[in-house]
């Protein structure tokens, strides 16, 4: 059994080519954290500032796959996943 907020992030559209949404579908608290990492783990950013529905523009971001953490107060990355970058 999961500890916390049961959290349901939806991600879309991906893949992605000049936005990607980080869409709350439940458990959506304040304080949480978003970090974007590309693929060879460096870190391309990250928001404290951010809604139920978070739009990342990407026009610096090169195309390849990315990975991106949730991470609540505590620093525990609570969901993580991966969304691709086509241009």
């Amino acid at each position: 059994i999961p500890d916390g907020p049961m959290v349901v992030l939806k991600i879309y559209p991906n893949p992605a080519t000049s936005y990607i949404t980080f869409d709350f579908q439940k458990g959506f608290e304040k304080g949480y954290l978003i970090q974007v990492y590309n693929f060879l783990g460096k870190k391309m950013y990250e928001t404290q500032d951010i809604s139920d529905k978070t739009t990342l523009n990407l026009t610096d971001y090169n195309r390849g796959v990315y990975i991106y953490h949730l991470v609540d107060r505590s620093g525990k990355v609570i969901d993580s996943g991966k969304f691709q970058v086509s241009k």
